[in-house]
């Protein structure tokens, strides 16, 4: 199975930028109009707290929460509209959804609200799915991901008071199972010809142009061969003749 290379198109950048600034409209309304709005979060073992599964996302405890969760979504989203477009809406829809319902599962009674949960289902997904898929391309971006963002690791264990460590838990195992699951739907980008398995270099057009000793043969209009190296033009010589008149 093959599909078309990584192309840019205006969603790649739209999506993202959609996203968090809804992530800070909500934000907005929740400080200037509604502070209530905060509750909506998610509320383990609780029926009314499934509610948060699809609001806590959005929601923020201040605006040091809101900045820290919106460079990794912004940079994120960026990676996985352009290198996985076809499947970015449902990663990021189901992800919520997931994240949010393992989060509802295992989590500590409280309020569980903010984006990082999102986060860590676009950094396993987009890690794993470079691994899975065995390209260079796409492991070079999953390496790019750990060195950006390899420490978050760590924020799935309890290792910080207040943090919703299960949030980042259930994102992680999300993203992973996404991974396993997107795998087959997702091909490799497609590979330039000198790639192929069945290339030949005595067939490539391109490659004619060299000799053995690798240099540039120039191919003429009567399809007669000559090699530019060894073309040696005879030098002309011009000679000015100026009458002394003295």
């Amino acid at each position: 199975m093959s599909s078309p290379p990584f192309k840019y198109s205006n969603s790649v950048i739209i999506y993202p930028l959609l996203i968090v600034f809804l992530v800070w409209l909500v934000f907005w309304y929740q400080i200037n109009i509604d502070y209530s709005i905060k509750s909506f979060g998610i509320r383990p073992y609780k029926l009314e707290g499934l509610l948060g599964i699809f609001t806590s996302p959005f929601l923020h405890a201040d605006l040091d929460h809101l900045y820290n969760n919106s460079i990794p979504l912004l940079v994120l989203s960026l990676a996985l509209f352009y290198f996985y477009n076809k499947i970015a809406w449902k990663v990021i829809l189901y992800g919520i959804l997931l994240s949010g319902f393992l989060t509802w599962l295992i989590g500590k009674s409280g309020n569980h609200i903010g984006a990082s949960g999102l986060i860590y289902v676009l950094f396993s997904f987009i890690f794993f799915k470079g691994i899975f898929a065995k390209h260079y391309r796409l492991i070079a971006l999953s390496l790019m991901v750990i060195f950006l963002y390899g420490s978050m690791i760590w924020y799935v264990f309890p290792i910080k008071d207040g943090m919703s460590w299960e949030g980042h838990l259930g994102g992680l195992i999300t993203g992973l199972l996404f991974a396993f699951i997107f795998r087959k739907q997702v091909a490799k980008p497609e590979k330039y010809v000198w790639e192929q398995p069945d290339y030949n270099e005595e067939d490539d057009p391109f490659m004619k142009h060299f000799d053995e000793n690798g240099n540039f043969i120039e191919v003429l209009p009567e399809g007669e061969p000559v090699q530019v190296s060894q073309i040696k033009e005879e030098p002309t010589i011009n000679y000015i003749f100026k009458k002394n008149e003295d």
